[in-house]
């Protein structure tokens, strides 16, 4: 935090002082294709059984603490117990929490970068040590040797799956051998699960390892980004201490109603998860046909796009096309990189034609 007066620099944690805020780079535009949402509408049915559910929804009260309702559902739709499901405000507070819990001095992370870069932040905040375990710099592909060995002395590991922004994911039985070789807690975020292949998720080792906690969320396939509504699902114990942190009435009572609703009539949704998926291919092949650009496999609902100069390319986007796309060009190992949100068949089309276009131009 560059503008900080000399008062406040002298009061606040010198960790704290040197973080930056989180800036996603959101500028008002006609395709907005930067934030990895689902971009396509809430199903009619879906969103008038919210609006109902909204509508009958007391506000004089505060909510229910722990969003048991919401919970049972989770568990239900799971195979688990009330008692392996936290919920919370997005998957961003549960991160903190995650991180409030089991970080902080003294404590070591392992971080497999490029990834999430809220994992960096939220550990500098609580003063957390960061061992990174980079990712192989052709495909992003996780090295498992090293992981497993920094894993051996680390508190907390954290593996997204599929990566953001890579789309890469981790095998389920090399999420088993990490859990097995961490004595600490081993997360494998799955906010963008429901858009890869069956058989990916590593859910299925709840059972079998208590030091495992899956991060979900109803931001990205399930059209509630602007809601916030996240879950954790891991051993009771786990699930105990993320309670005990985190702040009372995270999830107000319009986000339990929503997610309640969601919850319920998730399969309306799973046409617009097929087609996003479908896209997905079609955009990657549309992209890399272009010539001097290169497009990685994702099982995410985005794409990560090295293309030359892509940070002008990206400024180009916006200003001449009103399409915001997110610049990854200055990250370590991200050069001339741009990740793209699957959008629309149309927004794809006029996605694909700008770059086509901008790369021409800037050669």
């Amino acid at each position: 935090m560059a503008g900080l007066s000399k008062r406040v620099r002298s009061l606040v944690r010198d960790d704290v002082a040197s973080l930056s805020p989180y800036d996603p780079n959101f500028t008002p535009c006609r395709i907005n294709l930067s934030a990895n949402e689902n971009t396509y509408d809430m199903p009619a049915k879906v969103r008038a059984a919210i609006n109902e559910a909204i509508a009958a929804t007391p506000t004089n009260r505060y909510p229910d603490p722990m969003s048991n309702e919401l919970r049972d559902q989770i568990a239900t739709w799971h195979g688990v117990r009330r008692e392996n499901v936290c919920v919370g405000n997005g998957g961003d507070e549960l991160l903190f929490n995650f991180f409030l819990a089991f970080g902080g001095p003294g404590k070591r992370l392992v971080d497999c970068p490029p990834t999430f870069t809220v994992y960096d932040i939220y550990s500098r905040m609580l003063g957390t040590s960061v061992v990174r375990c980079w990712r192989d710099p052709e495909t992003f592909e996780l090295d498992m040797t090293a992981l497993l060995a920094m894993a051996r002395t680390a508190d907390m590991v954290i593996v997204t799956s599929p990566n953001n922004p890579t789309g890469n994911v981790i095998a389920p039985d090399d999420a088993a051998r990490l859990c097995e070789a961490c004595p600490g807690i081993v997360m494998i975020d799955e906010a963008y699960t429901e858009f890869s292949d069956e058989g990916v998720s590593c859910e299925h080792l709840l059972a079998t390892h208590d030091n495992l906690v899956i991060l979900h969320t109803y931001s990205k396939a399930f059209c509630l980004a602007g809601v916030r509504v996240g879950y954790v699902l891991a051993a009771p114990d786990i699930i105990e201490v993320l309670g005990a942190v985190r702040q009372p009435y995270t999830a107000d009572v319009f986000a339990q109603a929503a997610a309640q609703v969601v919850t319920s009539m998730r399969g309306v949704f799973r046409p617009t998860i097929d087609t996003i998926r479908s896209e997905r291919e079609r955009l990657a092949a549309a992209l890399g046909a272009i010539e001097g650009v290169h497009v990685w496999p994702s099982q995410g609902n985005f794409l990560l796009v090295r293309v030359p100069h892509a940070g002008i390319v990206r400024a180009r986007l916006r200003d001449k096309y009103s399409i915001l796309v997110r610049d990854f060009s200055s990250a370590p190992g991200l050069e001339d990189c741009l990740r793209v949100t699957v959008g629309t068949p149309t927004e794809n089309d006029e996605l694909t034609d700008a770059i086509a276009s901008l790369v021409k131009e800037v050669a």
